[in-house]
């Protein structure tokens, strides 16, 4: 039986999505440790500890143990998590002398430091999934620390290997950060299918006492890099004006708070007040049936490593208007199960959504598209994937591993 340690530093599995960092990378990991842990694979996720009263270890089902470390302030933002990275990796390092993990499975560029630490200390096999890469986020309008950059480098320098979550990921990885090709693992994402799947969408509106206007639906942190102004600006440039926009989730990030401010004022300015809605951020399992009550989900992200978003709402056979970037490019497929848009202009998104909206036949061929699409995907097939890797990767010797250099403050 395999035993593998996941360090999952900066937010929880436990977490509401939607919220603060809660974002896919939540969905990703729990999602994932279910899957692993209902095959048989024993799976320990150490998080940071972020609010005093939380128990040490959390049994969420058999084979699935969240613990909590502590290190650091209770209340450090994400962005200043850096420092508290060795302690994080000593704390965790205490645990696994008696957990003996086959292999370690960082998730994001904080998380990977901390696993190429405890790689170094305990010559045990590292994989690496980073959700955001820094180069990339950079190449498309949000700029993150060079040193983050340079410590993703080492970091799959060092990984045994490296997981992209589709074709365009694994050619960034290769493109921005020359990674070895023979060690990226292309392992795409799944979605759950007993609560994500095509329903009855007056239902769905009734459940959400809401009536039979167009609507169409924004999921995902409040942030520059997700787009909510282009969500907006698409329903300012319809042609109709009998459309909604329900915008379900939260302020993330040390500029959250201004973003949702930003787009309450571009709301104001084009007159909408009465046509979006902001719906605070929801159990993962409840957005079916938000999906399920929308006409098109708009998912305008600058960058994207995959898209569980644009996921979830194919399957439950919702067509998607979508940036044509990153893992976009594979889930939504150009005039099948949605739309790709190479712009950022709203007058494009809302072209499409136009189209969509006026031709009840479009809209259900798209529909059903998506949902026969989406059935591909399956936390199960990624998860034996992983199990098959976590196997390769016990019987070799690890790569070789420098300790990390990265620090705040330093280009080194």
């Amino acid at each position: 039986m395999r035993r593998v340690a996941v360090l999952s530093l900066h937010t929880s599995p436990l977490a509401q999505p939607g919220t603060g960092d809660g974002g896919g990378m939540n969905v990703y990991v729990r999602e994932l440790v279910t899957s692993l842990a209902q095959a048989g694979v024993q799976c320990r996720v150490y998080v940071r500890r972020w609010r005093a009263d939380l128990p040490e270890r959390v049994l969420v089902e058999p084979g699935f143990e969240v613990v909590h470390v502590t290190a650091g302030p209770f209340e450090a933002s994400k962005e200043e998590l850096e420092p508290l990275v060795t302690d994080f990796a000593d704390q965790v390092a205490i645990d696994l002398a008696e957990f003996k993990p086959d292999v370690l499975h960082a998730n994001y560029w904080l998380s990977g430091v901390a696993g190429q630490m405890l790689k170094r200390r305990l010559g045990v096999p590292l994989v690496t999934t980073f959700h955001t890469l820094a180069r990339v986020k950079a190449m498309t309008g949000d700029p993150e620390p060079e040193r983050r950059a340079r410590a993703e480098a080492e970091v799959m320098a060092c990984a045994d290997a490296v997981l992209a979550n589709c074709s365009a990921e694994a050619e960034q990885l290769e493109q921005y950060y020359d990674a070895d090709p023979d060690r990226i693992e292309i392992v795409p994402p799944g979605v759950d299918h007993a609560y994500f799947s095509p329903g009855n969408q007056a239902g769905a509106r009734w459940a959400l006492q809401t009536d039979d206007r167009p609507l169409l639906l924004f999921v995902g942190r409040i942030q520059p890099l997700k787009g909510v102004d282009v969500a907006v600006g698409t329903l300012a440039k319809l042609e109709r004006d009998d459309a909604r926009l329900w915008i379900v989730g939260g302020a993330s990030g040390q500029g959250g708070s201004t973003e949702v401010d930003r787009i309450r004022q571009m709301i104001s300015d084009e007159g909408l007040e009465d046509r979006v809605r902001f719906v605070p951020p929801q159990p993962h399992h409840l957005l079916s049936t938000f999906y399920r009550a929308a006409d098109v989900c708009l998912v305008p992200s600058r960058s994207e490593s995959f898209g569980l978003v644009a996921l979830e709402a194919a399957a439950c056979g919702v067509p998607v208007v979508a940036s044509a970037v990153g893992g976009l490019l594979t889930l939504v497929e150009h005039g099948r199960t949605g739309y790709l848009v190479e712009s950022r202009d709203p007058d494009e998104y809302a072209a499409w959504t136009d189209a969509i909206l006026g031709d009840p036949v479009l809209a259900r061929r798209l529909s059903v598209s998506a949902a026969g699409r989406a059935r591909t995907y399956a936390w199960s097939t990624a998860s034996a994937r992983l199990r098959h890797l976590y196997g390769e990767l016990a019987q070799r010797r690890p790569v070789p591993c420098e300790a990390p250099r990265a620090r705040v403050g330093s280009d080194i």
